[in-house]
């Protein structure tokens, strides 16, 4: 699959080690309003040193369902309970 998104492979992205680092899946994702970051989360707490900045390329890469959210506006959100759930959108 193509890259779908409109920004550049190699923004900046916020994920989690327990993605990252154990693999697991990606419940959670945010187009922040404030700075137009995009961060993808297990659904877990997590603490700072949890946090991972990588590229956003390498997200899709890891999981290219997230290729749904790339027109999801400023702002808003999405979560889903499991890899195979339809993303639920919101702002």
């Amino acid at each position: 699959m193509e890259f779908p998104f409109q920004e550049a492979p190699n923004t900046a992205t916020i994920t989690c080690c327990h993605i990252t680092d154990h693999g697991e899946s990606i419940l959670y994702a945010s187009h922040d309003e404030d700075d137009g970051m995009w961060q993808f989360l297990c659904g877990q707490a997590h603490e700072t040193d949890d946090l991972r900045l990588v590229a956003l390329k390498a997200v899709f890469d890891f999981d290219p369902s997230i290729a749904v959210l790339k027109d999801t506006p400023l702002g808003y959100e999405a979560e889903r309970t499991t890899q195979d759930e339809e993303w639920v959108i919101r702002g």
